[in-house]
C-alpha cells in the first residue's frame, strides 16, 4: 500500500545543473521530451541547439537544450525512462520555468490492428505504477490529455499520420506483462502499454502544469508470441524522425498562441 500525503515534500528541488552546480536560468516555457536516444541526438544535430545544463541526479544525467524550430525557442530534453525518472525531469524543469510538457516515445500495442509506428493518443490511463500515487490520491484511472488534443489531431491530419485515441496501461514492470494482465487491460479498453503516462498526468496535475503525451506504436503484445516489430530504436527510423515533427509543430502552436 502507498500512503498518500497532501503536504509538501521536505527535499528542495534545485532545478538543472551545469559544472556540478545549480544554474539560475529561465528556460522556454514549453519543453519537448523524447524517450529515444536516437531521436534525441537527431534533433540536436538537425536544428540550432544550445546545451544549457543537465539533470542533477548523477546516475542518469542527460543534457537539456534550447533548440530553435521555425524561429521559436523550445526547451528540449532526453526524457528518462520510467515513472520516477520522468517525474524527476518534470520537477526539475519546472524550477527553471517550464510550464508545458510535450513528451513522447514508443509503446507496446494491445491490438494487433494498430499499425506499426502509427500514433496513439491516450485519453485515460490505468495506474499500475507507483509514482502517481504520491502525487494524487488513489484511483484506478486518471484522465489524460484534456488540453491540446484538438490542436494535435489537426497536426496529425495535416501530416497524414494514422492515429487512434483510447486508454493506456502504465506499468512499472515490463517483464511482468503477463498474458493474463494483457487480456485484462485489453478488455478494459486499453490500446497500449508503457511506463510513464499516468505518472506524467499525475505529476502535472499536482504541480498545476500543462502537458501532452503521445506514443508511436512499437511491439505487439496481441499475438500468440511477442512481436518486436519496430521496437528497436533504429528500425523504421525515417518514420520515427517524422514523428518528432508532430511534437515540434505542437510546441510552436502552443508558444505562438
Amino acid at each position: 500500500m502507498i500512503k498518500y500525503s497532501d503536504s509538501e515534500g521536505i527535499i528542495r528541488i534545485s532545478g538543472i545543473h551545469k559544472d556540478n552546480k545549480r544554474i539560475d536560468i529561465k528556460l522556454p516555457s514549453v519543453a519537448i521530451g523524447v524517450f529515444s536516444r536516437y531521436l534525441y541526438q537527431d534533433i540536436i544535430e538537425k536544428f540550432p541547439s544550445t546545451e544549457v545544463g543537465y539533470f542533477s541526479c548523477a546516475n542518469y544525467n542527460s543534457n537539456v537544450y534550447i533548440i530553435k524550430y521555425k524561429n521559436t525557442e523550445i526547451t528540449f530534453f532526453m526524457a528518462n525512462v520510467s515513472a520516477p525518472r520522468i517525474a524527476d525531469n518534470i520537477e526539475q524543469l519546472k524550477v527553471n520555468g517550464v510550464k508545458t510538457f510535450i513528451i513522447f516515445g514508443n509503446c507496446g500495442v494491445l491490438d494487433k490492428n494498430i499499425e506499426d509506428c502509427s500514433i496513439i493518443i491516450p485519453t485515460m490511463g490505468y495506474r499500475e505504477e507507483g509514482t502517481s500515487y504520491h502525487y494524487i490520491e488513489d484511483s484506478e484511472t486518471i484522465d489524460m490529455n484534456k488540453k491540446y488534443i484538438n490542436e494535435f489531431i489537426d497536426i496529425l491530419n495535416e501530416k497524414q499520420f494514422n492515429y487512434a485515441t483510447g486508454y493506456t496501461w502504465t506499468t512499472d514492470a515490463p517483464y511482468r506483462e503477463t498474458r493474463e494482465k494483457i487480456e485484462y487491460f485489453k478488455n478494459k479498453g486499453c490500446l497500449c502499454v508503457e511506463m510513464e503516462g499516468t505518472a506524467i498526468a499525475a505529476v502535472c496535475q499536482r504541480l498545476n502544469l500543462d502537458y501532452f503525451t503521445f506514443y508511436y506504436a512499437g511491439d505487439n503484445l496481441d499475438s500468440v508470441e511477442w512481436e518486436e516489430r519496430s521496437l528497436s530504436g533504429l528500425t523504421k527510423f525515417e518514420v520515427k524522425q517524422n514523428v518528432t515533427y508532430l511534437a515540434l509543430e505542437l510546441a510552436v502552436k502552443i508558444l505562438n498562441k
